[in-house]
């Protein structure tokens, strides 16, 4: 579904905000709004306040885009601001969005058509439309013509989007960037040198740089900026300074490729955000939605439950995070998905490639020798989408037993892991309280308090470790005698069974709702 919340966060802060905030409607259609029209559009419809100039005019059409149940309204300021315009809007429950005064209406309707069709009929949402490939292709052919030269269209981060057809003056950088998708690191690192990246990062000036002695011929920057924001930069192979006639098409020329690669990344954007709604509501329960729709991979699947803490313990963003993490290393169209407060990923159960579970688990490993923090739980094979739902909450399950402080590191598996997760549901379904009734437990608990002993430490580690003495007090770290001379002394307490086996049951599961209850039992050494 596409909010209008979703259709600012995807045309960024440079070209739109939201300034009376009104619940998630959808929106279906974009609509300008006529002053002479007794309704400015339809249900669901964006209404863009193109001819609006007035106070009296922009309540007016507050009022319409109320009766008419739009999704929200688009005004510039001050319009956008005025304290009458907010307060109806805010009463109407009318979602209210400013466009910035830079920002063109023909752009923003181009835009939006784009946008509400991507997400009616998403495609790949790591290429967006071929159309506007094709067209950015075509642009580099235009800007080659208007500068004399090569030229590549690179995206913010060095990628490349598109390219001149034109081959007849080329160095290795060229070749190599063009050949890989993206500059290379001793490219990058020769022209972060001699300031290039600094200066597109802060300036919309122009950059030229001299032939370098290793070969690489000279290069004219030119930085594609929308509303302040670097989308990206022209790299053009010159002989040498361009003339200022040229100079000033080839800003006219960033101009236009400005508005393609915001809609490039609007529509990348877009599909993003459909297609994780989409598998989150196939996780929460399973519907009308097939693996196609989904770009699931043929299964059986298993989902996995993300988690991350920073080095100091605070919660980091875990979306933003796991998506780097899995693009950087291979996986590019990542099935991700947040459900309530946890993040999931579903992954192929078999095979070693990227967005496999045995991926998962190397990658993990890898990633943890720098991001400790990070850690993962998957919950059983899912053999179709019915099932999935049931992989989710294990896999949830499994993650809040081991997260943030207990195991971290490859991917818990469920099956794994049954014990545990037998003893927890066990525990969870009665009150702590209950179930620290009777027994040794209690009293050792409260002597432990009171003279400060280990009983329910030395209790804890001869049953994990099955009675055997060395091992408990390796565990302890203590000498094997001090540990049976603990087991003496805490009969003297109170009497305990440990030979009978319905007795230790009954003590491990009390010593797990110990745990629960927020009062483990103390490390001893």
């Amino acid at each position: 579904m596409l909010t209008v919340a979703g259709v600012v966060d995807a045309a960024g802060a440079a070209l739109l905000k939201v300034v009376v905030p009104a619940g998630e409607a959808e929106v279906r259609d974009v609509t300008l709004a006529e002053l002479d029209d007794a309704t400015p559009g339809q249900s669901g419809d964006l209404v863009l306040g193109a001819g609006i100039a007035t106070r009296e005019q922009a309540l007016a059409v507050v009022a319409r885009c109320h009766e008419a149940g739009a999704a929200g309204l688009v005004l510039k300021p001050p319009l956008a601001a005025h304290p009458d315009v907010t307060s109806a809007a805010a009463e109407r429950r009318l979602t209210l969005v400013e466009l910035q005064r830079h920002g063109s209406w023909a752009q923003l309707v181009w835009l939006l058509r784009g946008m509400i069709d991507r997400a009616v009929a998403p495609g790949s949402p790591e290429t967006g439309e071929p159309g506007v490939y094709d067209e950015l292709f075509a642009l580099a052919d235009a800007t080659a013509a208007v500068v004399d030269a090569p030229v590549t269209i690179e995206d913010a981060q060095s990628r490349v989007l598109a390219y001149s057809s034109r081959q007849d003056r080329t160095d290795p950088a060229r070749v190599s960037t063009i050949v890989g998708r993206r500059a290379p690191g001793d490219v990058i690192a020769h022209f972060r040198s001699r300031g290039v990246f600094r200066k597109l990062a802060t300036g919309s000036e122009l950059i030229f740089v001299p032939q370098g002695p290793d070969g690489t011929l000279p290069r004219l920057i030119i930085p594609i900026r929308a509303g302040g924001e670097l989308l990206g930069s022209i790299w053009a192979v010159v002989e040498g300074p361009v003339p200022e006639g040229r100079l000033r098409d080839l800003q006219g020329t960033a101009s236009v490729l400005a508005l393609h690669l915001l809609r490039l990344r609007v529509q990348a954007d877009v599909a993003r955000r459909v297609s994780a709604d989409r598998l989150r509501a196939v996780l929460r329960a399973p519907g009308g939605i097939g693996r196609e729709e989904l770009a699931l991979p043929e299964g059986p699947w298993r989902v996995v439950a993300l988690g991350a803490h920073g080095g100091t313990g605070e919660m980091v963003d875990n979306l933003a995070l796991w998506e780097s993490i899995t693009r950087r290393h291979g996986w590019r169209q990542p099935l991700l998905a947040d459900v309530g407060d946890v993040l999931f990923a579903v992954l192929v159960d078999g095979g070693a490639s990227p967005g496999s579970r045995r991926w998962m688990e190397k990658l993990i490993h890898d990633v943890a020798v720098h991001d400790p923090g990070l850690y993962a739980a998957s919950g059983g094979v899912a053999r179709d989408l019915t099932e999935l739902p049931r992989s989710r909450a294990e896999a949830a399950e499994l993650l809040a037993l081991c997260a943030p402080a207990g195991r971290r590191g490859p991917v818990l598996r469920f099956e794994d892991q049954w014990a545990e997760v037998v003893v927890h549901r066990v525990v969870g379904a009665v009150p702590s309280g209950d179930l620290l009734v009777g027994g040794p437990l209690p009293v050792l608990v409260a002597h432990d308090r009171e003279h400060g002993t280990e009983y329910v430490a030395t209790v804890a580690a001869w049953l994990d470790q099955q009675g055997d003495p060395t091992r408990a007090a390796r565990q302890l770290h203590v000498h094997p005698n001090t540990l049976r001379y603990r087991l003496r002394r805490l009969t003297e307490v109170v009497p305990v069974d440990l030979a009978s086996p319905r007795a230790r049951l009954a003590l491990q599961i009390q010593l797990a709702a110990l745990g629960r209850a927020g009062s483990p039992p103390r490390p001893a050494g």
